[in-house]
């Protein structure tokens, strides 16, 4: 008894130790404990689950089989074994798991006739089936196909903002593997953001505010909300249009300042202004976007032309600009083709796509629909309650899951007022350019 009693208390002792392990230092306990077993649990498995998902192949091999053979007297059948052809179910070659951060990663060589689709369109029932929170598929090259297993969500909280520390790149939250998400508009120069209210698409233009703020560059807003949403932070914006009729003028601005800076670059033998010298080099732009459909949405025919000269400006602008340094960041509700072709124009000038939730399928096809149609179901499937999460085109071709970190209200403002002298003057920006120096 008292032997039993000993046992029961080590083993106590044992499964407190682990669990405090497991609680306070996942990271280690995952790579010593936790992996090692699922390692040997997802080999072991390979072939049920390739079964069950419709991931194998027939193939002929020659094995032992076993036949039937004459009837003796007594009754009983005898049977031989015969060496022979028969059609086994063969299953994708699995290199060993590796461990990442939030879970496992393994490569497979697929069979003859399968692509990465395969895999991916098998992805959830490879999850339930392994018991993870999620399986993604990618290709590293032909014949192979990397699973990026998470056991956990790991978007379900996220970090505090940090400071940036390069010029026009911003760490504003997550992404499912764990890896910073960053909007970098020297690699991506123009984004599409759309969501519904409520779904983030408003904290992370805050978020861009906070870590675009304390950088050398020029903000300018575009709110066709009458200006309730950027008004408070116009002390770091250097322009603000809250009507159409002020947005055409402010669009007129950009349009003659990147005519002037194809001049510089010109007269300068430069591609960009980033090849041109620091000392004459122009300060570069960020124009923030919100409501994007109020640019196009047409009450009578009188606001025909109005229109038509604001998607033109803005479409030069999204072509043009980059090189000059003028990068633009939309956001919208609703973004459909019914509001005209120069929509459809300008989203595909916007490498950069983000996609929150939305309330009808259209924006989701319209932001991600020329992706992977993996990326717009899990779009349309993002919950109400995880504000925040969005589907993500990445830097690298791929489309993530993603969470913005929480950035209220008050500290985007007070990071604009913090910042204001970093503020150019518009008058400034578009009436005075460097010369150029020969070289």
């Amino acid at each position: 008894m008292r032997d039993t009693l000993v046992l029961l208390a080590a083993l106590a002792a044992l499964a407190a130790g682990l669990w405090a392990w497991r609680r306070w230092h996942p990271a280690s306990f995952w790579v010593v404990l936790g992996y090692p077993i699922t390692a040997l649990s997802v080999r072991a498995s390979w072939r049920r689950v390739a079964l069950g998902c419709g991931l194998t192949k027939k193939r002929q091999r020659f094995w032992f089989t076993t036949v039937p053979g004459l009837v003796a007297s007594s009754g009983t059948v005898r049977v031989k074994r015969r060496f022979q052809r028969v059609a086994v179910d063969t299953k994708p070659f699995m290199w060993l798991p590796l461990p990442t951060r939030h879970g496992w990663r393994v490569t497979l060589h697929t069979l003859e006739g399968q692509t990465p689709g395969d895999y991916a369109d098998a992805a959830e029932r490879l999850a339930h089936s392994w018991g993870v929170h999620a399986i993604r598929a990618s290709s590293p090259r032909p014949g192979r196909v990397v699973l990026m297993a998470t056991m956990r969500d790991p978007l379900v909280k996220v970090d505090t903002l940090p400071a940036s520390t390069e010029l026009l790149k911003v760490t504003v939250g997550r992404l499912e593997n764990g890896k910073p998400w960053t909007i970098d508009f020297r690699t991506v120069p123009h984004w599409l953001n759309a969501g519904a209210t409520q779904s983030g698409k408003s904290n992370l233009a805050n978020a861009l505010i906070v870590g675009l703020a304390p950088q050398p560059v020029a903000l300018v807003g575009f709110d066709l909300k009458g200006g309730v949403e950027f008004t408070p932070y116009s002390p770091r914006l250097s322009a603000l249009a809250t009507s159409r009729a002020e947005s055409v003028t402010l669009l007129d601005d950009l349009v003659g300042l990147m005519v002037d800076r194809m001049g510089l670059c010109r007269q300068a033998g430069a591609r960009n202004i980033w090849q041109l010298p620091p000392g004459i080099r122009p300060i570069p732009i960020v124009v923030l976007v919100d409501e994007l459909a109020e640019l196009y949405l047409m009450a009578d025919k009188s606001e025909k032309d109005e229109i038509a000269k604001t998607a033109t400006a803005l479409l030069r602008v999204a072509q043009l600009g980059r090189a000059f340094g003028i990068y633009l960041f939309c956001c919208g509700q609703r973004i459909g083709s019914d509001l005209g072709p120069g929509v459809t124009a300008l989203r595909a000038q916007c490498s950069g796509r983000i996609c929150h939730r939305v309330n009808d399928p259209e924006t989701a096809t319209m932001t991600l629909g020329d992706l992977d149609p993996a990326a717009l179901v899990s779009a349309r499937a993002i919950p109400a309650e995880t504000p925040g999460v969005a589907i993500v085109a990445g830097q690298d071709g791929q489309w993530y899951r993603a969470r913005s970190f929480y950035v209220t209200e008050q500290a985007a403002e007070h990071a604009a007022r913090a910042h204001a002298d970093l503020t150019p003057s518009w008058t400034e920006i578009t009436t005075h350019l460097p010369e150029a120096v020969n070289a």
